[in-house]
């Protein structure tokens, strides 16, 4: 089986449109929630969101493209570019042996809303011809391809949550097994809007606090929900021989993969987390977990009073008592919101970063620790450790759970 490394990093997020931006501020515990700006919140129960700052696409790709682009795609597309540039890997490669995997789990849900009140409002002649191409969850996958003339398989995993995690999953087997030499995979999401939110709260799956560091509380007694978050994140993969015969900088190697389903219902996880303990024994049974590493995992963590609980029964479970104990474990969505369909590659990313700088995110605002939630979840500051095997495990609606392993080189 052929050995998969990182060689190339790129993001856009609530904390930072760069990789050192981004990861300057998850150390330093930088809160991205505000108040929603993308619509007037006046009659919803929940205002805050984890929205993108400062983003122009135009830094990407020329105004005419723009226009005709929804912004999940736009997020895929910059955060793509900069793992692609990162890289350096187009132009080694042949076309027919690079390939993307790109995972959202809504897509174009504002260009629906917008072709949507056009057709009420105006009429069918008025819906844009661009409609379908901008909505589509699979085009931040034929984006990117078409971008980097990728020639190879190019997909996107719609899983949820678990979206940009299992997309990353896959292209590692991709590569594994032989379909490619190279991926450029991720996951990208913008669904902070009316219609989106609206679905959220009357689910009451989202936070109503106002205030910002009060909103998304993993882990925490007082947690109500998640925070919506929004952005894109990408990985350039390789196969390790080639990687090293080019001279690429290697970040990391991703080892293991888990991907299960609950199998139990829609929104609601099972409650003795087997769903999640199956992925992650996976993920660690091909990293060849002995026992005695020293672990980073990088939680779920929503914020949402049955994820956190059963998150943390799962570990547990996993490991075994004594272990878990012993893993030093964060929710960046403590800063960044939930991604949603991007959260599973900003977290792959983390992770990626913790390998190599040997510095642990903060789960912020962990003031009231939850006697059910009770590990190490690195409250409020960032803390210094050597780690042999990150994790970071994702969990979707529909069931979907991912966990994504990775070891230093």
């Amino acid at each position: 089986m052929r050995r998969v490394v990182v060689t190339g990093l790129g993001i856009v997020s609530p904390v930072g449109n760069t990789v050192d931006e981004f990861w300057n501020n998850i150390t330093d515990g930088v809160c991205g929630i505000g108040p929603i700006t993308h619509f007037d919140t006046t009659d919803f129960k929940a205002k805050l969101g984890a929205e993108v700052k400062d983003f122009d696409p135009k830094a990407y790709m020329d105004k005419a493209e723009s226009l005709r682009t929804d912004r999940f795609t736009q997020f895929a597309i910059a955060s793509a570019c900069q793992a692609v540039e990162d890289s350096g890997v187009i132009g080694t490669v042949e076309p027919e042996r690079i390939g993307v995997y790109f995972g959202t789990g809504i897509g174009g849900i504002q260009t629906f809303i917008n072709e949507h009140t056009k057709l009420i409002e105006k009429g069918p002649r008025r819906v844009s011809p661009y409609f379908v191409p901008m909505m589509i969850a699979n085009m931040a996958a034929g984006s990117i391809a078409i971008r980097f003339n990728c020639q190879g398989a190019a997909m996107p995993a719609v899983t949820a949550c678990a979206s940009g995690a299992n997309a990353i999953g896959e292209a590692v087997r991709a590569i594994r097994h032989g379909y490619a030499d190279a991926m450029i995979t991720g996951g990208s999401e913008a669904s902070i809007t009316d219609c989106g939110v609206a679905g959220f709260i009357n689910m009451q799956a989202l936070s109503t606090a106002s205030d910002p560091n009060a909103a998304s509380l993993p882990f925490d007694m007082r947690r109500g929900g998640f925070v919506i978050g929004e952005g894109g994140a990408a990985l350039i993969l390789e196969e390790y021989e080639r990687a090293v015969a080019r001279g690429a900088k290697i970040y990391c190697e991703i080892t293991g993969y888990g991907s299960t389903c609950d199998a139990y219902h829609i929104t609601a996880p099972r409650p003795d987390g087997m769903g999640g303990v199956n992925a992650m024994r996976q993920a660690m049974e091909e990293s060849g977990y002995n026992g005695s590493e020293r672990i980073y995992l990088n939680a779920h963590g929503t914020g949402t009073p049955l994820n956190d609980k059963i998150e943390t029964i799962a570990v547990k479970t996993a490991f075994g008592e004594e272990k878990a104990a012993d893993i030093i474990i964060s929710s960046t969505k403590s800063m960044t919101g939930h991604m949603l369909g991007a959260a599973g590659a900003a977290e792959a990313l983390v992770c990626v970063k913790v390998l190599c700088d040997g510095i642990i995110p903060p789960t912020i605002n962990l003031l009231e620790p939850d006697p059910e939630c009770d590990l190490n979840y690195t409250p409020n500051k960032a803390v210094k450790a050597e780690i042999d095997l990150a994790l970071s495990n994702s969990l979707g609606f529909g069931g979907h759970n991912a966990c994504l392993a990775m070891k230093r080189i």
